[in-house]
């Protein structure tokens, strides 16, 4: 016998209490550009799967994996800048 969930519970699980605080959301948009370069990788990636990939496949996943790789030393060279104490 499977348990039936009440409209209470299916109501709480979304309460504002749940939302992402605004820091978060800071987070959030400061990795947006690495978020968005692994989606195009992954879309390169997906479009080899059902069929051999050409020389124009394996450049397009090369250049989405050098976006993503640059996208992510982006990321942390702007997070080390802030930190205080930073390497001289």
């Amino acid at each position: 016998m499977s348990t039936i969930v009440t409209v209470q519970d299916a109501v709480t699980a979304f309460a504002d209490f749940m939302e992402p605080t605004d820091s978060e959301l800071d987070a959030i948009e400061q990795e947006m550009p690495v978020i968005l370069a692994d989606v195009d990788l992954l879309d390169a990636q997906i479009i080899t799967l059902d069929r051999t990939p050409t020389e124009l496949d394996a450049r397009r996943i090369r250049r989405a994996r050098r976006r993503a790789l640059a996208a992510r030393v982006a990321l942390i060279n702007r997070k080390s800048a802030s930190m205080p104490g930073g390497a001289a």
